[in-house]
């Protein structure tokens, strides 16, 4: 199970970091807005970026298993019922 749990954490945590890289870049792309709108809209496009690289991602890898590697690693864990 901690095998499982260290993929699930590790294919979370990819997409946040791709999000998050993305946001900085495009705050550095020039675009300046105050720092309320700011907050709102880094905060905002971090999780957009996250959940749409996440999904492409997974849809990619269901035909392409390889491309799992893309959100840290190229297994997706596996769940059991509880009690198995």
């Amino acid at each position: 199970m901690t095998h499982d749990y260290l993929i699930s954490v590790i294919r979370t945590a990819v997409p946040a970091a791709v999000g998050a890289l993305l946001a900085w870049l495009a705050s550095q792309a020039g675009i300046v807005l105050d720092g309320d709108s700011s907050t709102a809209l880094t905060a905002g496009v971090v999780a957009l970026t996250m959940g749409a690289y996440y999904a492409l991602v997974r849809v990619a890898e269901a035909r392409w298993p390889w491309l799992g590697v893309l959100l840290g690693t190229p297994a997706a864990p596996r769940y059991e019922a509880p009690g198995r």
